[in-house]
């Protein structure tokens, strides 16, 4: 039974958290999660899952753009990738737990599960046995079926989405095998809209936020096709008001 989620697309979704395009708030930080929630934005995040089984709120497989140092973030622990500085700040590389204290439920929370193909065991189970106590609204996200799968057959009592992009129909299909899951929403690239897969979705009820938008075209698009936009680079506040 899909979940009520009218949360989901009550307010734009900062991507990464409200970063400054890594000037001097860095995403997936505290700090930019600090500066979501004072306006009054959602917050869309990634995880990544450390070497001792955390999930730790990173997005990229390798630590070379983010921490200035080589290295696979999945072969550290989640206290090693804490002492890590991001872009050279005060930031280090948060926990899940550090995240859901940070928030305590002020905002909406969106979190893509980043995934590798039989490297998985036990990932979703974590996000879901950390998130399990926490009071404020989640989502959970991913590109990766099978982690999608992992979610629903873990029963996940927090809405469950598609992370998704593509213009072309005939790859479709993969994208209504993860909705035959019993998916809850879809997270969508604006450049690939409108298209036949999200406007039978979103006939059927389904809620469609897309990614990334980060100017007027991505807003005009997210205003006629989809419910609500994941956002970067501006304050969508001004655009609202145009």
């Amino acid at each position: 039974m899909p979940h009520n989620i009218p949360w989901l697309t009550a307010q734009p979704i900062a991507h990464r958290g409200y970063h400054d395009m890594n000037n001097k708030v860095w995403e997936n930080t505290l700090s930019a999660f600090s500066r979501t929630v004072e306006a009054g934005f959602a917050i869309e995040c990634d995880l990544q899952y450390a070497s001792d089984g955390v999930p730790v709120v990173f997005h990229d497989d390798d630590l070379q753009r983010l921490c200035a140092i080589p290295g696979d973030v999945r072969a550290k622990t989640s206290g090693e990738l804490g002492m890590l500085s991001v872009g050279g700040t005060k930031d280090r590389i948060p926990t899940l737990s550090q995240l859901l204290k940070l928030v305590d439920g002020r905002v909406p929370l969106v979190i893509e599960l980043k995934g590798r193909r039989d490297d998985d065991e036990g990932f979703a189970a974590s996000v879901l046995e950390i998130i399990e106590d926490y009071k404020g609204p989640i989502a959970l996200m991913s590109f990766d079926h099978w982690l999608l799968k992992d979610l629903k057959e873990l029963d996940a009592p927090r809405p469950v989405g598609l992370t998704a992009e593509g213009a072309e129909p005939e790859t479709f299909f993969v994208h209504e095998e993860a909705m035959h899951l019993g998916l809850d929403f879809i997270s969508y690239h604006y450049g690939h809209l409108p298209n036949a897969f999200i406007s039978k979705e979103r006939k059927a009820g389904i809620p469609v936020i897309t990614w990334t938008v980060r100017g007027p075209e991505g807003v005009e698009k997210t205003r006629a096709e989809a419910d609500q936009m994941t956002f970067e680079g501006f304050d969508p506040r001004e655009q609202l008001v145009a």
